[in-house]
Order: C-alpha cells, then structure tokens, then sequence
C-alpha cells in the first residue's frame, strides 16, 4: 500500500464509529461466545479444520454475528461477499453465486457469502441458495435476529450448523470497554480518559449484552467533552449519552414467547414478585394488553380452577376493565389481578376432567344417553329399565336424586385439597353415597397424577 493509500485508509477509518473501529481482527480478540469458539467448541474445530460448511448465527443485536462472519471468512482464506436481505434481493443472490461458480471452477478457495437478517428472505429466495449450499459452491453465513426453527426453510437448515450467540455478560462488557478506552489505535487511548468505575459499570449494564450499544454510548460521553485536555467520564455523563433503555423486546418472537411462559409460569407457582416483574417487561416492551387479558381469563381456569373460584371473575373484569379504561392506567388493575392469581391456591383439577373426558370420548366407545335423561319428545325416553321414569332432583330432601347420570363408572372431577376445593371435595364424598348407594369418590388408574 503507498503512502496516499494508507493515508485514506486511515481516515477513513477514523470516521468510522468507534463500535466499528473496535471491531475484532480475529478470532483470538473476540470477547464472549466461548460456549462456540472455546478451545475444543463445535464451530472452533470447524475452523482449525478448514471445514466451515454452511452456518446460521442466531442471536440478539450486538453479539457480533457480523464480525463473526468475517472472521470465519478470514480464518478459512476465502473470499467475502455481504449481502442484506433488507436490501438486497433475487438479482443480487443470483449474481453472488455465479461469481463463486466461477471463482471455485478456477481452483479458488470457496468463498463466504454472508447474508445479513436472512429471516427476512421468503422462503421461495432462500431456496435459490440450495443448491451451490448443498455443492459446496459457497460457505454460506447467515445471521438472524429471529428463531431459525421459524424463519428459515427447513431444507436450508438441515444443509447448515446453527449456533446460537448469546448477549455477552456484564464481565464481558466492560472488558469490551476498557479495550476501548486503552486502545490508541482503534480506540480511545489518545484522549487521556479518565473513566470512573461507576461509569464504566453503567454502561456494562444499560448495553443488556449489546456491544454495539455500550459502545456507542461510550463514544457519544467521550466526545461530547472534546477538545478537552482531559476527559473525565462520570456517571451522569454515560446517563445522558446512553438516553432511553431500550428493551429488545420482540412482540411477535422469542421475546413474546418466552416473557408470556415466565409470566404464566411464575403465576402458577405463587411467586408474586416474579409475575409483577414479567408483567412489567411485557407492559415496557409495548405487549397488547387484549393478549395479556386472555392469557390471564384462561390462567384463572386453567390454574387455578375451583380452589378459588373468585379468580375467574377477577379475570374477567380485568379484561373489561382494561378495555374500558386502556394504558397507562390499566396496568393497575393488570397489577392487581396478576397478583390476586399468583397468591390464590392453585388447582389443575377442572383440566385435567375435561381432558381426561374428551380423550374417552375420543378413545372409547361412546356412551348412550341413559333413556331417562333423553329429551322427552323421543319415545321410550325418561323411563328406567325398571319403569321408574326421570326423577327431579328438586324433589329430592337432599336435592340428590339416586339415579345414574352416565351409565358407566367413571371418575373425572377429582378436586384437591386447597382452596374452596377442599370443600367440594367433602360436598363430592356425601354425594357419592347418595347416588344409587355409591362409594366415597376415590380416583381410579386413569385419574392418578
């Protein structure tokens, strides 16, 4: 390179942000991510093999998916190609492959033809890549922010190793940082920064693992105080360059998912505090509260049942409620039902009856409607075999009239002992004796939990 060469090089990379000037030259630099690029780890083997193959990156913005792809690219002395499926399309995909075509027929090293958010291809543009995939025409590297399970063909997937990037640790943050800070080069070092711990701690913590985003902050603090002689980051400072925090949060992906299975789950298990603070995460990261209603009717029933059967009501007018009033002011009244849930007894028994009923109804013969209990408009119907027709329960001292209802033994609703069910479980006791001179309900094979 000549002397004007590097001279643009050189500026050229002093205008770029400095989360891409930090940016790892290789893979010793990379900072996280151990648990794929440790010594003895899947995709470092594939490395040390020169046997890259086809990968998909998944994980969450500023894990350095990008940086990665590069790298593997380095490692491996093939060539890079970027393509974003943002922007990019079928043209530009068909070009890329006969460029490698080309470039493998020639004796060249197989190229790495990155594809950026390549979830958002359709799947018939995914297809194109199959076949110079499967011929090993291009290591193909695609890095996505949503679950690949989802969102990418399952034929390219069967053709590729997924390793998913997790959001680096605070430890991990600020070892990212203080390179920044030190490095004369790439970095900071020649501002004479003097950053205090709490700072540095900050900025770790509000990035949530983004790499990009501590950075960045991290930039905005130290160059707002140029041209100072020095520069001292205070805590107030890295609050004010870091602005809002934004929550990642994912209404239609894993986030969604994942959030609404913590939040029901921590419910079911009465922990109270726990179900606030997933509620909260939903409510920050623009959740719609319809979907939180339903999830919560369904919870009061499903959960919760007959051990408290106030929940189910509570349920309900937290869902109109919510409707009529809207945010911001019903998170209030989703506070409230949310912890009346988690601090009622619990009982599955109302699920597991009906579940236990539907599948003999789909497994079993099916059960005749006793004549008795037949709609009085059919002949024959409300006589017993012995001519003793319907008897009104109504009429009955107890009102239990000593008739059978089903016409085989069977034993679905078993109530627990918590709650107000410990009281239907006692009514359940005296009404079997009444009934044709039953036993004391007692759960057979088919009702063990």
């Amino acid at each position: 390179m000549d002397l004007f060469a590097q001279s643009e090089a050189d500026h050229l990379r002093q205008a770029m942000p400095l989360a891409a000037r930090m940016r790892p030259e290789s893979l010793d630099e990379v900072v996280g991510q151990q648990h794929i690029l440790g010594p003895g780890k899947l995709l470092r083997r594939m490395v040390d093999a020169n046997r890259l193959g086809s990968l998909i990156l998944f994980g969450p913005p500023g894990t350095g998916k990008t940086t990665l792809a590069k790298l593997l690219a380095a490692e491996t002395a093939g060539e890079f190609r970027q393509i974003s499926a943002v922007a990019g399309g079928v043209k530009d995909v068909r070009e890329v492959l006969q460029w490698a075509t080309d470039r493998v027929a020639t004796g060249a090293c197989r190229p790495t033809l990155f594809i950026d958010e390549i979830h958002r291809f359709s799947k018939s543009q995914q297809d194109i890549l199959l076949p110079e995939v499967e011929a090993g025409i291009v290591s193909l590297v695609g890095a996505t922010t949503a679950n690949p399970f989802f969102s990418i063909n399952a034929a390219l997937l069967s053709r590729s190793q997924i390793f998913q990037l997790q959001p680096l640790s605070q430890e991990e943050m600020t070892a990212i940082l203080e390179r920044a800070l030190h490095d004369p080069q790439r970095g900071l070092g020649g501002l004479k920064v003097h950053a205090q711990r709490e700072a540095i701690d900050f900025l770790a913590t509000f990035s949530e693992g983004d790499a990009r985003r501590a950075l960045t902050a991290l930039e905005i603090a130290v160059r707002s105080q140029a041209p100072a002689p020095s520069i001292v980051l205070t805590v107030e400072l890295a609050c004010q360059a870091a602005q809002a925090k934004q929550l990642g949060y994912d209404g239609s992906g894993d986030d969604h998912y994942d959030l609404t299975s913590a939040l029901i789950k921590s419910i079911r298990g009465s922990d109270v505090d726990a179900a606030i603070y997933w509620l909260a995460r939903m409510l920050e990261g623009g959740e719609e509260i319809r979907f939180l209603c339903r999830r919560l009717v369904i919870l009061a029933s499903e959960d919760i049942g007959n051990a408290d059967p106030h929940a189910l009501g509570v349920a309900v007018a937290t869902m109109q409620a919510c409707e009529f009033v809207g945010l911001p002011e019903c998170q209030l009244t989703l506070s409230q039902c949310v912890a009346y849930l988690a601090c009622s007894p619990k009982s599955n028994a109302a699920t597991t009856a009906i579940n236990r009923a539907r599948r003999d109804v789909r497994e079993e013969r099916t059960v005749p409607v006793p004549y008795h209990l037949r709609d009085s408009h059919y002949p024959g119907s409300n006589q017993l075999g012995n001519g003793i027709g319907y008897q009104n329960s109504h009429d009955s001292p107890d009102g239990i009239a000593a008739q059978e209802y089903l016409g085989v033994e069977k034993s679905y609703y078993q109530p627990t002992d918590r709650g107000f069910e410990a009281e239907l479980q006692r009514r359940l006791k005296k009404i079997g004796r009444q009934l044709k001179g039953r036993p004391e309900r007692a759960p057979d094979d088919q009702s063990k939990r």
